[in-house]
């Protein structure tokens, strides 16, 4: 069997080396992809966002194990800045999602920018492409930072997390204004700590602030504390609530064809 017969057959090797050969753009990644995009269309994309030490791979790992628990299959996505001295990802505390490794239902794959950021939006999408025709229920993509480069990759998701914590301090105020009109769910994270009232104050008053807009969605703000697995029921209901209302409204459906057009004029312009 090729390798790509083997992919569709479900195994996970096949599929590393699938999201290598894509993730890499060696000759031919384009067509493979224009192949996988009838199978695609099924996988819902959640991503995770928020400054650095947010505690955001702490919640994508608690999330993946609750999606897991409900018989769900998983694909992560953690993209991450590039080393200067090894050109790889920086893997920081992902490693604790190699606790789900021997599920079989599970698969994560870490990026590096490599030094050209300006690809990295369309590189993570077409990895999600391939999670997506492997038949992974939820992907899950979770990026370091806040700058365009990551709006740029959250913005091809369905569902959007934007974790904040304490610290942050004047964050919330000086928040990009493109993250506060992507941003789905609002998660305060280590919400124990002193100042996450405030926090969660401050980004209420920025939300009720906003103009009205055709969008009657109005993000819910989650308290959690990773570390002790409070609140994640909550944030997974939040989520849950919004993809609900977004498929009612067909939300859902125009994220996706604006999300096709993107990917269409990526395609045209990097010619």
């Amino acid at each position: 069997m090729t390798v790509y017969e083997r992919f569709l057959e479900g195994d996970i090797r096949a599929l590393s080396r699938i999201v290598s050969f894509v993730e890499n753009r060696e000759v031919g990644y384009r067509e493979l992809l224009a192949r996988l995009y009838g199978r695609t269309g099924k996988s819902l994309r959640i991503g995770i966002t928020g400054p650095p030490g947010a505690g955001k791979s702490s919640l994508v790992d608690l999330l993946a194990h609750s999606y897991l628990s409900q018989g769900k299959s998983v694909g992560v996505i953690a993209v991450d800045p590039t080393s200067p001295y090894t050109g790889g990802a920086l893997l920081g505390d992902r490693v604790r999602l190699s606790s789900h490794a021997s599920d079989g239902r599970f698969f994560f794959r870490s990026m590096a920018t490599r030094g050209a950021t300006g690809g990295l939006a369309g590189a993570t999408d077409n990895v999600a492409i391939v999670y997506d025709a492997f038949g992974f229920d939820i992907t899950l993509i979770e990026t370091v930072g806040v700058g365009q480069v990551e709006l740029d990759i959250i913005n091809s998701c369905d569902v959007v997390v934007v974790v904040l914590v304490p610290e942050s301090g004047d964050s919330v105020q000086t928040m990009k204004a493109g993250l506060m009109e992507i941003a789905h769910v609002f998660c305060i994270n280590k919400a124990d700590r002193p100042g996450a009232e405030r926090i969660a104050s401050e980004l209420k008053y920025a939300l009720d602030s906003r103009k009205a807009s055709d969008n009657s969605w109005r993000p819910p703000i989650i308290m959690t504390v990773a570390i002790e697995k409070k609140g994640i029921d909550e944030l997974l209901g939040a989520i849950d609530e919004y993809v609900r209302t977004a498929q009612e409204d067909g939300r859902l459906e125009g994220q996706r064809r604006e999300r096709l057009k993107r990917k269409v004029f990526r395609i045209l312009t990097n010619r």
